[in-house]
């Protein structure tokens, strides 16, 4: 008896794989679901998620660090550029713009002509007296030429007129420096009055484009650092799609592909947008491209941050011949009525077809592969 059970069991692993060969074969494939490849069109396609955002959205920091002295916005308010939104209070900045005020004011080029004026009338009496010691001299200088008159008279007079000459020569010296010196210190104190407004500016946060403040993110009297965001900017009424696009599918998006956009605020319907740039960096962390695109058929209504789902078409090829995507096997077998299994080669895909180049025509029946 435990003879023939080991003689049995010999043999029955080649019976179980006989069986499970046959209930395989059996289940290949379903013989009621046959159909012939079709002549249609078919649209290949990308999927991608994303945002709605407004043209020329932004985040708006300051430079600056201190409570929030004033808010001059609220949400919603259209502003346009240099608009202020909010102060900063900083005592120091307004006492170091207050002291520049004066020292410009000081050093005024208009302020200072009065001791422009002074030396002038300086430099007017010494070229008088110049001018008089020089014909004193030249008459006495006609006189010793004619003998007439001492040496001592002579050497006086053109000592007089050489001494009045350098007085007159170093006091147009000296107003020349001093107009230098009072333009030098009207300008750098004005050069320091423009720095100091620029600081103090930073303590108010403006505008940087004509749209509309979606969003402001503080409240008066809360700190704020320059790491902070402050308040959403962006277009009143230009918007944008900003889609992420997997790495394994960007090398197939490029500028002006259509895109089929659905959201959850407009359920059922379809808008048309078209791809106007493609950011040539991927981020490392999601493996994502991003994507923008502008609406085409736009909804009436939208807002930033709206979450939307898309399908950027890729191609898209007339009487091409298709079969579903549930009769291909590994991209690349089909099994017809006879249960074949064929080799095909196939073009493009999407989520319902697959359109076959080589290895089947039209007349061909197909089976549907059990799974």
């Amino acid at each position: 008896m435990n003879k023939l059970i080991l003689e049995y069991s010999k043999y029955l692993p080649i019976f179980c794989l006989a069986v499970f060969s046959l209930s395989l074969l059996s289940c290949g494939a379903d013989s009621s679901e046959s159909i012939k490849p079709e002549v249609k069109s078919i649209t290949e396609s990308v999927y991608a998620s994303g945002n709605i955002k407004a043209l020329d959205q932004y985040d708006a920091f300051t430079n600056a660090s201190g409570p929030i002295q004033e808010i001059f916005v609220q949400e919603g308010d259209s502003v346009s550029i240099g608009t202020p939104l909010l102060a900063v209070f900083s005592e120091r900045e307004k006492l170091s713009r207050e002291n520049a005020e004066i020292a410009k004011a000081y050093a005024d080029l208009q302020a200072n002509q009065s001791k422009l004026r002074d030396l002038q009338l300086s430099i007017d009496l010494a070229k008088s007296k110049m001018q008089n010691d020089s014909l004193l001299y030249v008459r006495q200088k006609n006189l010793h030429d004619q003998n007439i008159g001492t040496e001592v008279e002579f050497e006086q007079k053109r000592l007089a007129w050489e001494n009045s000459k350098t007085a007159y020569e170093s006091i147009v010296i000296r107003y020349n420096d001093l107009k230098r010196e009072i333009e030098f210190n009207s300008k750098s104190a004005s050069k320091n009055l423009a720095i100091s407004r620029v600081l103090e500016s930073d303590y108010v946060l403006k505008s940087k484009i004509n749209g509309k403040v979606y969003a402001l993110l503080k409240e008066k009297g809360e700190m704020v650092t320059p790491q902070v965001v402050l308040a959403v900017l962006g277009s009143a009424d230009d918007f944008l799609l900003e889609l992420q696009v997997d790495e394994y599918d960007i090398a197939k998006v490029k500028v002006g592909q259509e895109v089929s956009v659905s959201m959850d605020s407009y359920k059922g319907e379809v808008f048309k947008a078209v791809v106007s740039k493609v950011y040539p960096i991927m981020d490392t962390q999601t493996k994502s491209f991003t994507v923008e695109a502008k609406f085409t058929n736009a909804p009436p209504q939208l807002y930033p941050n709206l979450s939307l789902e898309a399908n950027i078409i890729t191609e898209v090829k007339e009487n091409a011949l298709v079969i579903p995507r549930g009769y291909l096997i590994a991209d690349s077998l089909v099994v017809n009525e006879d249960e074949d299994t064929l080799r095909v080669k196939t073009g493009i895909k999407n989520y319902q077809f697959a359109e076959i180049l080589e290895g089947i025509d039209s007349s061909t029946v197909l089976i549907k592969p059990s799974l």
